[in-house]
């Protein structure tokens, strides 16, 4: 179909300019027209799991022209959001979430015409991956919709998997019949007829029953979701848009919670996303014709440094083994796995489980190490503080993508892991100044008898320096001053050496520390930080006091919108010149 292939074009062309999520969007454009075509946004919503698979979704409703904004400073976001449109139902950016989310606006829905209210809401679709269907959410969401007796629909765009001609041909053939209104109608009416008989109809609707369970486990995959409650339709070819539209209006009246199976191609219509989806997942500006980033070749990155630290590490000590939550690229731990498979374990969206099978690891004898980006370990508080933290278990934390992460906004900025860390018993919290004390910190943390947080940014690594070895609890003196003194948390260091120049050459004498640790702080540091009449603390996180009477320079109490890091450290006060100032003008 035309539409279709231009929509991919423009993607492609647009997405090689900004950079953005490319293979996913590239494989639901035949879905999104189909989802377009037979429901009708803003009263009938669309909740898109995770929602960097809506970019279609984006230019069927009104904003195809702010495309060259995707993910920029004060532009279009990379993820539905309410306050930008009417047709984005409800805020995402992780997984896992759009089943209960979708439950509950049918649900309020159902609320409201129960109580002669009246409802803007017309009919609900959750459009899920089947990566997110990993996630123990989703299945908390399935399990409670299955049993709520509301109209739902569940997309399950499933780009994992190829369709069996068998399969196929099987699937559609019931799919005509199990649609058809005369044999919804006819099947509700035998079962009516059924269980009004005296004595045999109830047993003979039973046995009748049970024969259709066998037939369901014999000839459809989705025999599970049936038992949580779901009619489940498919797999459909989710590329061929006719069939799409044809099932969808076919399975929209049909009442309570219903599933429909589509398989998809991720990538679909671009070869190199095509031949390489994981590489074309997030990308960068690109080059079309080759997909090479247009950047050219990228300094060594504290993920980097990370991933082969402990590919070394793990050759010296086989009790040393890596968990991450599907992020094995992201986090660097791709190598980790081919160099030592028997002791890598991706356990797909599912940080909270991801971070009690470590404990038990732990609690086992092992050294486990998870690395997981910072805004989504924030999916796993509980079981960090209850499972990890209470038994005070050699669990160590790398966590890559703290601080701003940039270009996809709110919801992945990394500002909140100091905060919810630093206050958990028995848990330990660094912060490397450099790429040095990164790989010092790693080998302190698989010595150290506790869980041990490690927090890094995205992006390049400041070059490693020569500095004291890592002690439990010291902080590193890099020069001692007069009046002033500057406190530098983790990668902070870069803009504290400017400031501190910046003062230097206006005649100030200000020292210098770093903290390296966020907990347990340096008790020999904060008696030296008395004798300083100002102490300015610099983090890239919200503000978390670690010393009286001190300016901490920090992100505000708000979410951080979508921006390039270095363009939001500059908005928010945070840049070294605009540092400099401040303190200039507190001093006086």
């Amino acid at each position: 179909m035309s539409l279709a292939a231009d929509i991919r074009d423009f993607l492609v062309n647009s997405l090689s300019d900004t950079g953005g999520h490319l293979a996913s969007n590239l494989g639901v454009v035949e879905l999104t027209l189909a989802l377009h075509t037979v429901f009708s946004t803003p009263v009938d919503k669309i909740v898109w799991d995770v929602g960097h698979q809506s970019y279609v979704h984006k230019i069927l409703t009104g904003r195809r022209g702010r495309f060259d904004t995707l993910r920029k400073l004060d532009g279009l976001s990379g993820f539905p959001k309410v306050h930008e449109s009417e047709h984005d139902a409800f805020g995402t950016g992780h997984s896992s979430t759009a089943i209960s989310a979708a439950l509950g606006l049918a649900t309020a829905r159902d609320v409201l015409g129960q109580t002669g209210g009246k409802s803007h809401i017309g009919k609900v679709v959750a459009v899920v991956g089947d990566g997110s269907m990993t996630g123990g959410q989703c299945f908390e969401g399935l399990n409670n919709a299955g049993r709520a007796n509301t109209d739902l629909l569940v997309v399950l765009n499933d780009n994992g998997m190829s369709i069996g001609e068998n399969v196929g041909a099987i699937s559609r053939h019931l799919n005509d019949i199990r649609t058809a209104p005369a044999y919804l109608g006819a099947k509700r009416g035998a079962h009516n007829l059924l269980d009004n008989l005296p004595l045999l109809g109830s047993p003979l609707s039973k046995a009748i029953e049970s024969t259709k369970d066998v037939l369901k486990f014999m000839l459809l995959k989705g025999v599970m979701f049936e038992e949580l409650g779901f009619r489940y339709f498919g797999p459909v070819d989710g590329h061929n848009l006719s069939a799409l539209i044809e099932v969808m209006n076919r399975i929209k009246n049909i009442p309570g919670p219903v599933l429909l199976h589509v398989l998809t191609t991720k990538g679909k219509g671009y070869s190199c996303a095509e031949d390489a989806p994981a590489n074309y997942h997030g990308v960068e500006a690109f080059e079309i014709n080759t997909g090479r980033p247009t950047n050219g070749a990228k300094k060594e990155s504290y993920t980097d440094i990370f991933s082969r630290h402990l590919c070394l590490r793990g050759s010296e000590d086989e009790r040393i083994v890596a968990v991450t939550a599907a992020m094995p690229d992201g986090t660097g731990l791709s190598a980790f796995a081919q160099r030592f498979p028997g002791r890598f374990y991706d356990v797909g969206i599912a940080e909270g489980h991801g971070v009690t099978f470590a404990a038990g690891l732990a609690m086992g004898g092992l050294r486990p190490v998870v690395a997981i980006y910072s805004s989504f370990l924030q999916r796993a508080y509980d079981q960090i503080l209850h499972d990890v933290a209470i038994q005070n278990l050699p669990v160590i934390f790398a966590i890559d993508r703290a601080g701003i992460v940039g270009e996809d906004g709110e919801t992945h900025q990394g500002l909140y892991d100091l905060a919810f860390l630093s206050h958990i018993p028995n848990m330990t919290v660094l912060a490397p100044a450099d790429a040095g004390e990164l790989t010092a910190m790693i080998d302190f943390a698989l010595t150290h008898n506790g869980p041990v947080a490690i927090r890094y940014p995205r992006g390049d690594a400041a070059k490693a320096r020569e500095t004291p070895p890592i002690v439990l609890g010291q902080a590193h003196t890099v020069v001692t001053g007069k009046r002033i003194a500057l406190v530098s948390v983790g990668t902070m260091m870069e803009t504290a050496l400017h400031v501190l120049k910046n003062l230097q050459h206006d005649g100030c004498t200000p020292g210098l520390y770093n903290m390296r640790f966020v907990k347990p702080i340096d008790k020999a540091l904060q008696k030296k930080l008395q004798s300083y009449e100002h102490v300015f603390v610099l983090q890239d996180a919200v503000a978390t006091p670690f010393f009286q009477n001190a300016h901490t320079f920090a992100f505000p109490d708000k979410f951080i919108e979508a921006g390039k890091q270095s363009e939001l450290f500059t908005r928010y006060k945070l840049d070294a010149d605009c540092i400099t100032a401040k303190i200039k003008e507190i001093i006086k």
